[in-house]
């Protein structure tokens, strides 16, 4: 295994101080100054520290202000999510298809507790959703974004901030990869359909029921996928 490099052992450094000073997004972080002494390490080192760790929105570099711990949002993961599954579809593997698995294991694994006592005003929102959808489907196409907020919707009763960014970046990935790809396969009644049995399934608070509507809905994605990774 290669040996870590200065600036990437000052990138370890400066997330275990964020972690030990108990740093928030918008804090200030001691001065690059401050930061050669502190790790003792050159400028160079911890230039590259910050600038690796800003891609990754751990830090945030405000020209005249200082440096700052960043938003720490999954845009970031979102993007290499979606690369690697268009690096690999584009050489004819199944990288599309392996995203969608395992957003479906996600959302399989989590509707049942959904199941269990989803707030009436969230039941009304997804069910406005389907509508919205089922309107979409008089035209022609239910869209992506009304597809997108039904799933992110569903789970809101959890209470996860970190949950809604992973399902959204999985999302994100996965409709980005598929700008690639003639999705025009999709039945618009049968997606109406799915979704419309998945809020009846929880709004039931039947968690096995729902556990099958969700798998039932990935069923159809698959089919439409599967004939791309061949």
């Amino acid at each position: 295994m290669a040996r870590p490099t200065t600036a990437q052992d000052t990138e370890r450094q400066l997330k275990e101080l964020i972690l030990e000073r108990r740093l928030a997004p918008g804090d200030p972080l001691p001065t690059e100054t401050e930061l050669t002494e502190l790790f003792g390490v050159g400028r160079v080192s911890v230039r590259e520290a910050l600038k690796a760790l800003q891609a990754v929105n751990v830090v945030e570099i405000r020209r005249g202000s200082g440096t700052f711990v960043g938003s720490l949002s999954l845009t970031p993961f979102a993007e290499g999510l979606a690369f690697r599954a268009a690096v690999r579809h584009r050489l004819g593997e199944p990288g599309l298809l392996e995203l969608m698995k395992v957003r479906e294991a996600l959302e399989a694994g989590l509707v049942g507790a959904v199941s269990a006592g989803i707030p009436a005003e969230d039941l009304a929102v997804l069910r406005a959703l389907v509508g919205e959808m089922e309107s979409e489907a008089r035209e022609g196409r239910v869209a992506r974004a009304t597809d997108r907020a039904f799933h992110l919707a569903l789970y809101a009763s959890l209470d996860s901030h970190l949950l809604s960014e992973v399902l959204d970046s999985f999302w994100a990935a996965m409709d980005r990869v598929r700008e690639d790809l003639d999705d025009g396969h999709q039945d618009p009644a049968v997606t109406c359909a799915q979704h419309r049995e998945i809020v009846d399934a929880v709004a039931a608070g039947d968690g096995e029921r729902a556990v099958r509507a969700m798998r039932t809905h990935f069923d159809g994605i698959r089919t439409r996928l599967e004939p791309a990774t061949k």
